[in-house]
């Protein structure tokens, strides 16, 4: 291929390149969202959100707390809820062969309606 009079790319080079820039697009995938989400309902307004990010990013690292009191105040509106309380809230790193991938979890309860 023919960019310009002096310079000229070899077809092998430019499909090798698209191959390498496909697998890394479909590896980081930066469309999908940078935490996952699993909550589990308790009695009394309570719920057990768990959450962990994706294990190859590009940014996001700190969001966790953001990404868990988002969730709370949707679940707090959806129940009609005036508000929420953190009763529990942590931090860390799951570490497995493939990598290490940040998690988080916690524990809130849902003010009641006056």
């Amino acid at each position: 291929m023919q960019v310009s009079p002096t310079t000229a790319l070899p077809l092998e080079k430019i499909v090798y390149w698209g191959g390498v820039a496909a697998i890394a697009y479909y590896v980081i995938d930066p469309f999908q969202p940078n935490w996952s989400i699993e909550e589990a309902k308790f009695p009394e307004g309570r719920y057990h959100l768990s959450l962990q990010m994706k294990r190859y990013y590009a940014g996001g690292a700190g969001e966790a707390r953001q990404a868990f009191q988002r969730r709370a105040q949707e679940l707090a509106l959806a129940a009609g809820a005036p508000g929420y309380d953190i009763l529990e809230y942590s931090e860390g790193l799951d570490s497995s062969a493939i990598g290490s991938r940040r998690v988080a979890e916690g524990v809130i309860a849902l003010k009641p309606r006056p």
